[in-house]
């Protein structure tokens, strides 16, 4: 069985690629990175750093020209900061009813859907991605839910006449639970890249950093990428 993952170069989809290759075997993994007009191309980077670390095919796409109307404050084209808060304290201003400022329009789904085309061109049977709890609280990011997950898994399942399905492990857990996942599996977490600024080291202030932060807290172990500085390049996993 071959497996497609979706890999970001942060800890979620890192850590997904990483039960994908423990499941499936480097040489039927293949690694999905796409562009979608971000900012910055560090976590592109991280994604290829954490791609030949396991020795996985990669592959990239590039979405931008669909999100080109949007100003999520991810995005190229936008103006607006990116805020220097927690997910919880950005959802208190709006009492939960619309997402974050950095949710960019319906990217699971789009990045689900592609994927789909893809893997079942590549001959895959699964395709990974590493949504969590976390992120779909309070409707932050409404594309990682569960129920949202069960909408698109369905969708797919039917829509490749019953040849692909979705895999979501963390979809009920939260970023720590990842970590913790990722720690026993030995991810290389210092690779990885997750904050949405794109300078040479986290910001240590937007919500996806001080989330990441949390979690590693939370399994009392420091941040590798922390420790280590920038994610470079390693080759292949040893």
């Amino acid at each position: 069985m071959k497996a497609l993952v979706l890999s970001s170069g942060g800890v979620d989809s890192s850590t997904a690629l990483g039960l994908a290759v423990q499941k499936y075997g480097k040489e039927n993994v293949i690694a999905l990175s796409v562009s979608y007009g971000q900012k910055h191309d560090r976590e592109i980077r991280a994604a290829k750093a954490v791609a030949e670390y396991y020795g996985v095919e990669q592959q990239f796409l590039d979405l931008s020209l669909i999100f080109q109307y949007s100003s999520c404050s991810l995005l190229q084209q936008s103006d607006k900061a990116i805020p220097e808060e927690s997910y919880a304290e950005q959802l208190q201003k709006t009492d939960g009813a619309k997402p974050v400022s950095t949710y960019v329009p319906f990217r699971n789904g789009l990045f689900l859907s592609a994927a789909a085309s893809i893997a079942l061109s590549r001959d895959c049977e699964v395709i990974y991605y590493g949504a969590h709890a976390d992120d779909a609280a309070g409707c932050a990011y409404p594309d990682c839910s569960p129920v949202f997950n069960k909408a698109m898994s369905e969708a797919v399942w039917e829509g490749t006449g019953r040849q692909l399905r979705i895999e979501a492990p963390f979809v009920n857990g939260n970023k720590a639970d990842v970590v913790r996942t990722g720690l026993k599996i030995k991810v290389p977490y210092h690779l990885t890249w997750s904050c949405y600024e794109g300078g040479d080291r986290p910001c240590g202030k937007c919500g996806t950093c001080i989330d990441r932060a949390a979690a590693f807290a939370a399994n009392h172990v420091k941040d590798p990428a922390l420790e280590n500085g920038t994610p470079e390049t390693e080759g292949e996993q040893k």
